[in-house]
């Protein structure tokens, strides 16, 4: 099986490692250094599993920038192109997949084309009226920062938007999925480790699982702070409550450690997305997600301002361990938040190469950094700071998540 994989980002480069091990996959990058990267056996982004697949294991990829090459003899070309949240536009900018999308077709108009950057519900139906013939589906990825590879060699479930449910008068779960979605389906559970349920479904529902699965983990994120900032509140322990809350198995104990918000690739603009979506659907709680996620960031900074701070260290601007991503960082609200009080603010981030960080002094020595910190905050507590524990402002209690 042909297959081009197009976008070298967490989803793209994990997808194409994946199927890599079983088929030839050409990866389809604009970034030259990325693409030297891969082809030398080199991850460009922080993931573990990715690094040691691409240094140690026997694949048959190879990453390039001549996508017109890379598209003519292609089986199957998967979409993992950036979709970022436009604010002006109130929906996601959707300008490299429909880019990709007609490249392909007019290269090889046979391709099935597999979308798996994440888009609005009703997307993918205009591609099809807008390339009448052509074969689009869509199949949403659910991976985490840094451990995406790990997520596809063990995917929760495999979900594939196929354009045969979609006739009203079919019983959806009861229509049979076309060849390409059935192949689809099958290359990716034939590449997981583990066992995964396959679920085929109309388009817009497999779209709308997308952004509802992100949003209810931001819903639960929010929760779970929201307790947090009750208990420092009211002087309760936060550990006891979660415990006790949790253990009602409807709840469980998991993906409950507080933070200072959500933030990262997906849950800011997802839910975001979702919210554009609803338009004139009633709803409260998709909302309510957004703006808990503002208020839990107000009151983490003014929680960290009745300590009278002169300046304020920021030790990482990654949340996630493992991870080499901070975009949209719920860190980088807190900061804004206190400099505009008036606070001198210090960032310590080894993966910055510049001075600055949105006007903040960059420090590169970590014993400088302590020293000059009068309040450490950090998203996760980590070894690093043991030795000045007394100046961290944390909300981690179970050093995951």
């Amino acid at each position: 099986m042909n297959i081009v994989v197009v976008g070298a980002g967490y989803v793209g480069l994990s997808n194409a490692v994946l199927l890599a091990q079983c088929h030839h996959v050409t990866l389809v990058d604009v970034d030259q250094r990325r693409v030297d990267m891969v082809n030398a056996g080199r991850s460009p982004i922080g993931d573990a599993d990715i690094e040691d697949y691409l240094a140690t294991k026997t694949l048959d990829l190879a990453a390039t920038t001549d996508a017109q090459s890379a598209y003519a003899n292609a089986d199957f070309v998967i979409v993992a192109t950036p979709t970022d949240y436009d604010p002006d536009k109130n929906f996601f900018d959707t300008t490299s997949v429909e880019t990709v999308t007609t490249q392909v077709l007019a290269t090889n108009p046979a391709a099935t084309i597999v979308i798996k950057s994440t888009i609005p519900v009703g997307f993918t139906d205009q591609m099809r009226a807008t390339h009448p013939g052509a074969t689009i589906v869509f199949s949403p990825e659910f991976l985490r920062e840094g451990q995406a590879l790990h997520d596809c060699l063990h995917p929760s479930r495999i979900i594939v938007g196929d354009q045969s449910n979609e006739d009203p008068t079919k019983n959806t779960s009861q229509a049979a999925p076309t060849p390409p979605a059935q192949a689809f389906a099958a290359l990716m559970h034939d590449a997981a480790l583990n066992d995964p349920p396959v679920l085929v479904t109309g388009t817009q529902e497999a779209e709308a699982i997308k952004l509802f699965a992100n949003t209810y983990l931001a819903l639960r994120v929010a929760y779970f702070n929201e307790l947090d900032t009750y208990a420092i509140v009211r002087g309760l322990d936060t550990a006891q409550i979660i415990e006790g809350v949790g253990l009602d198995p409807r709840i469980g104990a998991h993906y409950n450690n507080p933070s200072f918000g959500y933030g990262g690739y997906c849950l800011p603009k997802d839910t975001k997305q979702l919210l554009a979506n609803y338009q004139a659907v009633p709803q409260d709680l998709i909302a309510a997600a957004i703006q808990a996620n503002r208020t839990r960031k107000d009151f983490i900074a003014a929680d960290i301002l009745k300590r009278h701070p002169r300046t304020v260290g920021i030790y990482r601007l990654v949340m996630k361990s493992g991870s080499d991503n901070f975009r949209t960082s719920a860190i980088q609200g807190i900061m804004k938040r206190l400099k505009a009080k008036g606070v001198q603010v210090i960032v310590y981030e080894p993966t910055l190469t510049t001075a600055t960080f949105h006007h903040c002094q960059v420090v590169e020595d970590l014993a400088d950094f302590k020293r000059r910190a009068d309040v450490i905050v950090a998203n996760r507590r980590t070894p690093d700071l043991a030795d000045v524990a007394d100046k961290v402002y944390t909300r981690d209690i179970y050093g995951r998540d």
